[in-house]
């Protein structure tokens, strides 16, 4: 179960599947399929015998898929980018991994299984599911009101702000470099003076709130938290202040509000917050898995005074558990005011991710849909179709397979709010499922239409053989009509 592309180091480990379909009762034979079996043995494969009906049913569910999912990706032309999460680079592996075979061998794997025809059935029908669940979601008009709005309230912004790259680079350029300035990278996980600890307010203490807030206030940040859910028993576990009322939250006057709700909630959420009980010039960050939809969000509804960071940590509570060293954390400095303190405050909060080792990459908001769109979106759309399918580990797993196994654990514990918003709120979602809808048809196209050839080839070559012996009678019929009347058979 393995080739020159995943065996590439090693055959160790690798499955080796067998049947002694038919092996003679002398010694000698016995013994020379042992020693055959035993080259591979020899190299650490994992030996399993079993029949080769039980060894074609696994494969259609393991080998066959992860070799369809791989084909369709390849035709989406994935690349990598600067914010790739783990599950985009796993995606990109397998792509890796299966584009190098043949066509004729992924023909085979389809033509010579009797179950595969089922799985690509299943496939087909798991893809309509999701776009039917997305799509009955969808507001046309509220997709429209969204970004039209978000276009109208970019003119708003004014007044002396040292403005990020969102204004000082074009949307198809990145900065000079990816990686934050020097001055932002810490050591991970140090400690911070006095003079570098903010006061910040976290508002939504779900799941990805309590997650942040460990990391925060092990740093030694003053940290607040505000829901609507009580959370009281979490937050006092975390050395967290937790305030059940929104005003009360802003009266303790945090240096930073850091929104963690859900992508969905986040307008109504903005637009609840009592800003007149909080300092002119709080900074508010989101951290958001889409970018455009929160800055026009914070550019319509924020007081002009209120600095605006948008970022999104291209990480959570799973992929994250062992530390964030060596993570994507992206930002954009929409909007800093010019004031030395103001700019410092920004530094020390971005200062946050850096000390725990997270790959700072600065872009625009604009950049950063367009590529999570064909990453972290393609990433879950895949991952939710194959979590119809209700894939199952076999004794007999590929490489490949694994990665699909992993991809739906990691993307099926996120809500379908969460996937949902990623289809909403980014711009470039829909040309996306729109590609993947037609890659996976092209796919199918191929499959059925070289299986179309192979039975008309079966059928009109008999029928070739057919025209022969007519094209004899006719002649043997010619010759006979040619001879005199008086000599033909009345």
């Amino acid at each position: 179960m393995f080739g020159p592309q995943s065996a590439r180091q090693s055959w160790k480990d690798l499955f080796f599947v067998y049947e002694k379909v038919r092996i003679g009762n002398e010694s000698s034979r016995v013994q020379r399929c042992e020693q055959f079996l035993e080259i591979f043995r020899n190299e650490g494969c994992k030996m399993v015998e079993m029949s080769c009906q039980e060894h074609d049913k696994f494969a259609a569910g393991s080998q066959f898929m992860t070799h369809t999912v791989g084909r369709v990706l390849d035709m989406l032309g994935l690349e990598s980018t600067p914010i790739n999460t783990k599950g985009y680079e796993a995606l990109l592996d397998l792509v890796e991994n299966t584009c190098g075979d043949s066509f004729d061998l992924y023909y085979g794997l389809f033509l010579y299984n009797k179950s595969a025809l089922e799985m690509v059935e299943k496939l087909d029908l798991a893809f309509d599911a999701l776009r039917n669940e997305l799509f009955g979601r969808l507001h046309q008009v509220v997709r429209k009101q969204l970004f039209e709005k978000g276009e109208k309230v970019k003119t708003l912004n004014g007044g002396s702000y040292q403005y990020g790259v969102a204004s000082a680079l074009s949307s198809n350029a990145l900065r000079s470099q990816d990686i934050i300035p020097y001055e932002f990278i810490g050591k991970i996980s140090e400690s911070v003076d006095d003079s570098s600890k903010l006061k910040i307010a976290i508002v939504g203490f779900g799941n990805f709130g309590q997650f942040l807030a460990k990391t925060l206030a092990g740093q030694g940040h003053s940290v607040l938290a505000y829901s609507r859910t009580d959370y009281r028993d979490a937050a006092k576990k975390l050395g967290v202040s937790f305030f059940s009322d929104a005003n009360d939250l802003c009266e303790e006057h945090p240096e930073v509000i850091l929104l963690c709700t859900s992508i969905l909630s986040t307008e109504k959420v903005l637009k609840s917050m009592p800003f007149q009980r909080l300092k002119r010039s709080t900074l508010f960050v989101d951290v958001l898995s889409v970018k455009e939809f929160p800055m026009n969000l914070f550019i319509q509804h924020l007081p002009p005074e209120f600095d605006i960071l948008c970022t999104h940590p291209m990480f959570g509570p799973e992929s994250g558990k062992n530390g964030w060293n060596g993570l994507p954390f992206v930002f954009d400095k929409v909007r800093i005011g010019n004031d030395e303190s103001r700019v410092a405050r920004c530094n020390r909060f971005l200062d946050i991710f850096a000390r725990e080792g997270c790959q700072m990459v600065e872009m625009t908001c604009a950049e950063h849909d367009r590529y999570a769109a064909g990453s972290q979106f393609i990433t879950h759309t895949m991952g939710r179709v194959l979590e119809k399918l209700q894939l199952q580990t076999t004794p007999i797993n590929t490489k490949g397979y694994e990665t699909l196994l992993k991809l739906v654990e990691n993307t099926s514990g996120d809500s379908f709010d969460l996937y949902y918003g990623l289809f909403m709120y980014n711009v470039n979602a829909m040309e996306q499922l729109e590609r993947m809808d037609f890659a996976f048809e092209t796919l199918k196209k191929q499959l059925f239409g070289r299986l179309h050839g192979v039975l008309r080839k079966e059928l009109f070559g008999s029928s070739e053989k057919l025209k022969v012996l007519q094209e004899k009678s006719v002649k043997q019929n010619g010759a006979l009509s040619s001879y005199p009347e008086s000599v033909k058979i009345s």
